[in-house]
């Protein structure tokens, strides 16, 4: 089968993947990529998408995908992959909402209470009327990104 994008990494881009991939440097998929692309490289072993996606554990799209991202956007961009520009779920708190967090967990608790709890935290936020609605895991990477 003719493939529209065909992969020839420089000496370069193969010495990056290699070691990408002899440090495991990055996140899973970025090593992952990395050998992807050595695997799919014109000048070097030139396995087809097919069996490149059996042997990553992937559809043959993905690899196609990473194909068509390294030829017509960069090596960087096809190694790295595609970043987000915003998060699928907005953040529950803003500056203001954390703000308060804090001045709270700094302040007294309730009445009966020796300490403030992460529940008790989420609770009094939606009793104030800071969110409708929020976790107390939520309350507490937010209390750890802080400190």
């Amino acid at each position: 089968m003719n493939k529209k994008y065909i992969v020839r990494l420089t000496e370069e881009e193969r010495a990056t993947c290699h070691a990408v991939i002899k440090k495991l440097k990055g996140s899973s998929q970025k090593v992952r990529r990395a050998q992807m692309l050595l695997k799919t490289d014109a000048n070097g072993p030139a396995w087809t998408d097919e069996r490149i996606a059996e042997a990553f554990g992937c559809r043959v799209q993905t690899v196609e995908n990473l194909r068509k991202r390294l030829v017509t956007e960069s090596f960087a961009l096809a190694l790295d992959g595609m970043r987000r520009e915003k998060p699928p779920t907005p953040p529950k708190l803003d500056g203001q909402a954390e703000a308060r967090l804090i001045a709270m967990r700094l302040g007294e608790p309730p009445k009966g209470y020796g300490k403030w709890t992460l529940q008790l935290l989420a609770d009094q936020l939606v009793k104030l009327e800071v969110v409708e609605s929020i976790c107390p895991e939520t309350v507490r990477k937010t209390l750890k990104k802080i400190a």
